[in-house]
């Protein structure tokens, strides 16, 4: 069945951003050394990579759409076999693009006894690759204290089996009065599957900012629970609990009796935009998402010490700083004084999930050893 293909928002900044860029073009300082005089979008390719190509900073991505406004309506609907054009003239730049073969994307419901919805995989470009963010984007996340204690927990596996993976069935029961039913008879009940907290803590202040739940893997509601009668061994018919019963679809790791469960958020589709953020952030790397080594590399999330509630978005590029080392200057005959070396960037990072006073990033790249603690700021 067709349906529409995903228009992502622009904010007014970047629109407006374009718009000036559009009527004048980016001047050619500003280019990349070694920028293409034309490239051909092919598969694989990210809006990342293709912004490095033609410009230094790859974060200034409403620059590399205002030079092709007109031609690109929605920046976030560039396919492959589309080719970009790169015009010099009186000091300034300008793209121009060629149309792709082929046609908009399509997107299919498969239907079955129950309803589940499955898209096509949109050929449109991606802000950054696909596989690296989206495992992230289920497991990551950001809980009060005490939520996972209110949560529905597994309680039991069949033949007294002690650990559960994928294909296994499990036991589940609601706290007391919230018993774990079915939402909807004609859709599958999804959750995710957790366990314990971790507090997550300012390095400066050491003030905890957050709890991670770690995440195991993803199971579907078969059966809910439900109160029996059942006879007891004097005889006597009383009233019991029967737990609901899930299947594990996926696996991290192995669950087991006391995990928990969450509900499988509805999938948002985010315009993970490269950008500069417009208000200053000064912040701190927390920790390494899913590592107990405190040591960052390219590709890897880390959680970052801002969050919503300190402006922080989706799409934010931020420079990592390396901390100057401190050293005695004994340079001056009969001086001797304590400095500190400047901070110096070592990688940039681009935030693509946010809570309140944390956020989740992507590093992106790095030129030196980067570790839980360095500082995170606005690019330059």
């Amino acid at each position: 069945m067709p349906a529409a293909a995903q228009n992502f928002p622009i904010t007014p900044a970047q629109r407006s951003t374009a718009q000036q860029v559009a009527s004048r073009g980016v001047p050619l300082s500003e280019l990349a050394p070694n920028a293409p005089d034309s490239y051909t979008i092919k598969s694989g390719d990210t809006l990342w990579a293709i912004s490095g190509m033609f410009l230094k900073t790859p974060w200034r991505w409403p620059e590399l759409w205002g030079m092709n406004i007109e031609q690109v309506r929605n920046p976030h609907r560039i396919y492959p076999g589309q080719t970009l054009h790169l015009e010099k003239l009186d000091g300034m730049a300008r793209l121009r693009m060629g149309e792709a073969p082929g046609g908009p994307p399509t997107e299919t419901i498969r239907v079955s006894p129950r309803t589940r919805v499955n898209a096509l995989q949109d050929p449109s470009i991606p802000t950054l690759p696909a596989h690296v963010i989206e495992p992230f984007l289920n497991e990551a996340i950001i809980v009060g204290e005490n939520d996972l204690d209110r949560a529905p927990r597994i309680v039991a596996a069949p033949d007294t089996r002690v650990m559960i993976t994928r294909g296994d069935r499990a036991y589940v029961r609601g706290r007391n009065g919230s018993p774990l039913i079915e939402t909807d008879p004609r859709r599958v009940d999804t959750f995710r599957v957790f366990r314990n907290v971790v507090p997550l803590r300012d390095p400066l202040t050491s003030a905890i900012l957050g709890y991670e739940a770690k995440y195991l893997g993803n199971a579907e509601l078969v059966r809910s629970e439900t109160v029996q009668a059942v006879r007891m061994p004097n005889g006597e018919m009383a009233q019991t609990v029967v737990p609901a019963s899930i299947d594990v679809v996926a696996a991290r790791e192995e669950m087991r009796v006391g995990d928990r469960l969450l509900p499988e958020p509805a999938r948002v589709f985010s315009s993970y935009v490269p950008r500069a953020p417009t208000l200053p952030v000064d912040a701190s790397i927390v920790s390494v998402y899913g590592d107990a080594v405190a040591m960052v590399g390219p590709n890897q999330v880390v959680a970052i010490s801002r969050g919503t509630a300190d402006g922080v978005e989706n799409g934010h590029v931020l420079a990592i700083l390396k901390a100057g080392r401190r050293i005695d200057d004994r340079t001056q005959a009969g001086e001797r004084a304590l400095i500190k070396v400047p901070d110096e960037r070592v990688g940039l990072m681009m935030v693509f999930r946010t809570f309140d006073r944390l956020s989740y990033a992507l590093v992106l790249e790095i030129s030196d050893t980067v570790q839980v603690g360095d500082r995170v700021v606005n690019p330059r």
